[in-house]
């Protein structure tokens, strides 16, 4: 039987999402099996869930498809810059959803709707754009939750903040430059991240993120349950990456002295 509007409110609900809620979202929509009205009732379901004083947040990075040495490279344009397309479906759509908003950040950028998309979206810095300022700093600074609706524990892209706040030796670093609009017409501008393409430290496994979240699990902390047909996940923003910012720590340096 398809998943419909109110089923899916009802899922929601159920694992502990509420109004008010700052939400930041992983999603696989086929995951969620048959659904009236396919990925908009997903969405309008969960604006529901978060109501008109809440705020519904999605990383959607972008696909550039050049290196650095491309001859003809394309501008980052926000406005028509399709999500990374890995993310799925629901990220792109909440691109274009009304009243959405982007952040500036070409590689680390969010879409955010609802009571605090502006100042989510606001002043994404261009260096270290997963750290502090960044709308993952403000999604703890809301006290916010992260949703995994049938999205694999991998994907939980917040934990990137753990890895900029994990006090590590040697984390890999990443420069790169993207052509951006400006006043004066495109202009190069240079990036610099810890390495999100890679565990940010050579001694840590590829999958780290899926380990940090089942050991943050196995203490009885987040909620699992169905939404539809998708187990899915709920996480404390906050607590997770307090719990994160320990794993990596520890998988580097070893036990506390």
């Amino acid at each position: 039987m398809a998943a419909s509007h109110k089923t899916l409110h009802s899922d929601l609900v159920r694992l502990g999402i509420g109004p008010g809620e700052v939400l930041m979202v992983h999603s696989s929509v086929r995951a969620l099996g048959p659904i009236v009205g396919g990925v908009n009732t997903v969405i309008q379901s969960l604006l529901e869930a978060v109501g008109p004083s809440g705020t519904l947040v999605a990383y959607v990075d972008f696909e550039p498809f050049y290196e650095d040495d491309e001859p003809d490279p394309p501008v980052f344009d926000k406005r028509i810059a399709h999500a990374a397309r890995d993310h799925g479906i629901l990220h792109e759509t909440l691109r274009t959803w009304p009243g959405a908003i982007r952040s500036d950040h070409p590689d680390a950028g969010v879409v955010a709707i609802g009571a605090h998309a502006l100042w989510l979206t606001a002043d994404h810095p261009f260096q270290h754009g997963y750290g502090p300022r960044s709308p993952f700093a403000k999604v703890l600074d809301r006290q916010g939750k992260v949703l995994m609706l049938g999205a694999p524990l991998d994907t939980i892209t917040l934990l990137h903040y753990a890895e900029h706040e994990a006090r590590i030796p040697d984390k890999r670093i990443h420069r790169y430059r993207r052509l951006m609009p400006g006043p004066q017409g495109p202009a190069w501008v240079q990036f610099e991240e810890f390495d999100t393409g890679d565990p940010v430290h050579p001694a840590l496994p590829d999958n780290c993120f899926e380990q940090i979240a089942e050991a943050y699990l196995a203490t009885g902390q987040g909620r699992r349950g169905l939404v539809a047909q998708a187990p899915s996940y709920l996480f404390d923003a906050h607590d997770l990456i307090r719990f994160g910012i320990a794993w990596l720590e520890h998988a580097v340096n070893g036990p506390p002295r």
